[in-house]
């Protein structure tokens, strides 16, 4: 992996790449970042304050009721994917700025990702088994 530029050398002086992939993260970093601080504060607000508040926070109203409405899970999976990439790109940066040897830091930062996917995944089978089937364990109904 090559040595990242300095953020202020000028574009004259800057390596020509197909691809920046460095500024592609920075660029991601700061739009899902704000889109998070949307989508949080929506999802808190929703849980936690709209309706019963926090005493409406069982297994039925998450599942049976939030899950229902396709739009609630559609949001929930945005959330999901956007904040594991996020504080993943942002444990990269981390890496990279402190692991020096080229060796560690591509098996570190693959192991990031890796992990990242792995989450994801599970997050979304989920996500969408509750969609799918969410009172029903067993054969018996624990919606009722």
């Amino acid at each position: 992996m090559e040595a990242v530029e300095y953020p202020r050398t000028p574009l004259s002086e800057r390596k020509k790449s197909a691809q920046n992939w460095e500024r592609a993260g920075w660029a991601f970093m700061r739009i899902s970042g704000v889109l998070l601080i949307f989508l949080v504060f929506v999802h808190l607000y929703s849980n936690l304050i709209a309706g019963d508040g926090v005493h409406q926070i069982d297994y039925q109203f998450v599942v049976a009721e939030k899950f229902a409405v396709p739009f609630w899970l559609i949001w929930d999976a945005l959330l999901l994917v956007l904040a594991l990439i996020h504080g993943t790109n942002g444990m990269r940066t981390i890496v990279n700025d402190y692991v020096y040897k080229p060796g560690p830091r591509k098996a570190l930062v693959a192991t990031l990702w890796i992990a990242c996917i792995v989450e994801i995944v599970l997050g979304m089978i989920v996500l969408i088994v509750f969609a799918v089937e969410p009172c029903f364990q067993g054969g018996a109904s624990i919606c009722s």
